[in-house]
This record gives structure tokens, C-alpha cells and sequence, in this order.
């Protein structure tokens, strides 16, 4: 019942800047890959102190079912309810007795 929710995967483009440095492209040259099934979950916040101003920072956890495995780096970002979020860290993939994967877990947030 908890997975019913719809994601977007977001793979950036590459692209060379004026300076020759390759650069991330997250507008329409980047791949989107559509996924059904899945929940993403509030995972608590923090406040960031940067030079003007305090950013409060919302975490969240993707989680799959049992046996689904993703395409999902920890280069990638997602869109989820209107939201844009960066996976921070490694993806989790929980193995399944037998082999294979048991579901997987991405820590996430939000992208300004």
C-alpha cells in the first residue's frame, strides 16, 4: 500500500563550458526516466547558516519494494511532487536472500 507514489529520475547532460570544464546540464538535454511504484518519505530537516541567511534543509528517503531494483546514481536527482531532490550518498541496496535485490534506499533533498 505504501508504494504508490511516481518519481522522475533526472540524469544530467554534460556539457563543455567556455573554459573547457565539463559542467552538469539538468535542463531538457538531460534523460528523464519515469519510475511508478515507489514511496518517498520525509526524513527530517536542519538549518544551514550561509552568509545572508538561514536555509532550512528538508530530507527525504526514497524506498522501493521488495525486489525492485532502480537505475538511480548518486548523480542523479529526482522530481517527486513538485519537488526537485539530489540523492546525497551512495544508494543502498539491500540484498535478497538467494540473490538479487530486496529494495533499495536513497537519502535525498531538496534542491533550491
Amino acid at each position: 500500500m505504501l508504494f504508490r507514489q511516481s518519481i522522475i529520475i533526472v540524469r544530467p547532460a554534460t556539457v563543455t563550458d567556455e573554459y573547457g570544464n565539463e559542467q552538469d546540464d539538468w535542463g531538457p538535454a538531460a534523460t528523464r526516466i519515469p519510475v511508478n511504484g515507489v514511496n518517498v518519505q520525509p526524513q527530517g530537516g536542519s538549518v544551514e547558516d550561509t552568509d545572508d541567511r538561514q536555509v532550512t534543509v528538508t530530507g527525504w528517503r526514497l524506498y522501493t519494494p521488495w525486489r525492485m531494483d532502480l537505475d538511480l546514481r548518486e548523480t542523479d536527482r529526482i522530481e517527486s511532487d513538485g519537488m526537485t531532490l539530489q540523492v546525497t550518498g551512495k544508494v543502498a541496496r539491500w540484498p535478497a536472500p538467494g540473490g538479487g535485490v530486496h529494495h533499495i534506499e536513497a537519502d535525498l533533498r531538496e534542491v533550491d
